[in-house]
């Protein structure tokens, strides 16, 4: 067993964590979606992306989501044999149509075709519809920067199937966690990338606090009475997560839970999204706005850390800066990769791995 990194989780763990080599954890993956139908290139995409998710230390969005997603794809939420398309719909509007299937094709296909047409045309806004969970957005953001795109995406709807959130002044989970992500070219070290759910803890958190026999961070949660609680299972019994920063958080939510359903029309399965998509070379170049942002970023990180702080992190920097600092191995909690295994093994056809597994 081994320590988590800094800042890895937000998980207080009753047991250990194992130190798995990221190839392997990227085979497990794709032996547990082979099976169930899933293209090899998907099923290849699929676990890159969250392998990628927790060498960046964002837990909630890493490997602990296959087991999300293989219940989805058995229950047919998701179809394992689709494909998503982009188009330019019938009024002019650019979507991206996920056909039912898992969401992160979809939004990388979004990200791609927005960046492009931003290029052409200085600025373009796509829709993402009917997709199952599209990933972690900052992920998308971060190449996009790299390519100079300003992105602004936020997404909601189907609200009677995702009611995870209390609104503010509620005790009654009324919203999904509607997350905004924006991304921007940013200094010397790179973009900038700000990627949040509207809650104060994101609904992959309490999954993975399940998975792990984890008690949750304080003041996220409340059970069905109102009352704050650590217990994952509090929230699955009836329970809400709280909005993040109170009457601001609920106010970002229902913008995003507007613009997903009252303008993008009907949700199919989970989210309707907006990707917005600047071209910043049109306001201005490259090299004068990574000078001034650099300059922005070198004056905060030189703030002194407050209690209980090593210093000022940059949104953006400290996924970066995890990934690196990872050496390609994911610190899983030990439960976790127990279930993943275990899945992994009712496979017919299992993959070859030259990994051992765990690691000490």
């Amino acid at each position: 067993m081994t320590a988590a990194l800094p800042n890895a989780s937000k998980l207080e763990l009753r047991g250990g964590r194992v130190a798995i080599p990221s190839a392997t954890a990227k085979l497990r993956i794709m032996e547990i979606l082979a099976p169930l139908g899933v293209p090899d290139a998907i099923a290849q995409e699929v676990a890159t992306h969250l392998v990628d998710a927790s060498l960046s230390g964002v837990e909630s969005h890493g490997i602990v989501r296959v087991l999300q997603y293989a219940a989805q794809y058995r229950a047919g939420h998701i179809i394992a044999d689709a494909t998503p398309v982009f188009r330019i719909t019938a009024t002019g509007a650019p979507e991206v149509d996920g056909h039912g299937a898992i969401g992160i094709p979809a939004m990388r296909l979004a990200f791609d075709e927005g960046c492009r047409l931003a290029t052409q045309n200085g600025i373009a806004a796509v829709a993402i519809r009917n997709a199952g969970h599209t990933g972690r957005h900052g992920y998308f953001a971060d190449l996009a920067a790299q390519k100079g795109c300003l992105t602004i995406l936020t997404g909601g709807g189907k609200r009677e199937q995702w009611r995870q959130v209390a609104p503010h002044g509620g005790i009654k989970a009324m919203l999904p966690t509607n997350p905004w992500c924006v991304g921007i070219p940013g200094g010397e070290q790179g973009p900038n990338i700000l990627d949040f759910a509207t809650s104060k803890i994101a609904g992959g958190w309490i999954h993975a606090a399940r998975s792990a026999g984890a008690l949750l961070p304080e003041g996220c949660v409340i059970d069905r009475f109102g009352n704050p609680t650590r217990d994952p299972e509090d929230y699955f019994n009836g329970g809400a997560i709280l909005p993040a920063g109170g009457h601001k958080g609920f106010a970002l939510a229902l913008m995003a839970e507007l613009i997903g359903e009252a303008m993008l029309g009907p949700v199919t399965v989970e989210c309707n999204w907006l990707l917005i998509c600047i071209d910043t070379a049109r306001f201005r170049p490259d090299g004068p706005m990574q000078t001034a942002a650099e300059a922005i970023l070198a004056e905060l990180r030189t703030c002194p850390p407050a209690p209980g702080f090593a210093a000022v992190e940059i949104p953006g920097e400290r996924e970066r800066n995890h990934h690196q600092a990872a050496q390609d191995l994911i610190h899983v909690p030990e439960e976790t990769w127990d279930q993943i295994v275990a899945l992994a093994a009712q496979s017919a056809t299992p993959l070859a791995d030259e990994a051992s597994g765990k690691t000490s």
